[in-house]
């Protein structure tokens, strides 16, 4: 269930601010959010994967770590981030 090596550099190229930008907090949140998608399809039809259900939360506590982090740093940044992902109401 790990990001293909073209799907990961595909979103650093879109969020990073050049080709090996990987460590900013816009990458590391679209890749999280990418993987989110991912688990939540796997677990939609395969409901008793305890260990997919585990990692899914562990991901989605350290997306929203990530995100809040960006908010309190950078509240435009974060803005633009939310709305490009989509995973804001």
């Amino acid at each position: 269930m790990a990001l293909s090596k073209e799907e990961t550099a595909s979103l650093i190229k879109k969020y990073g601010k050049n080709e090996k930008d990987t460590g900013s907090a816009e990458v590391q949140i679209a890749l999280l959010t990418q993987r989110i998608k991912d688990l939540t399809a796997h677990l939609k039809s395969n409901g008793q994967d305890a260990g997919a259900r585990r990692s899914l939360l562990i991901l989605v506590g350290k997306r929203r770590s990530l995100l809040d982090y960006l908010a309190r740093t950078s509240p435009e940044r974060y803005g633009e981030l939310i709305k490009s992902l989509g995973i804001r109401k």
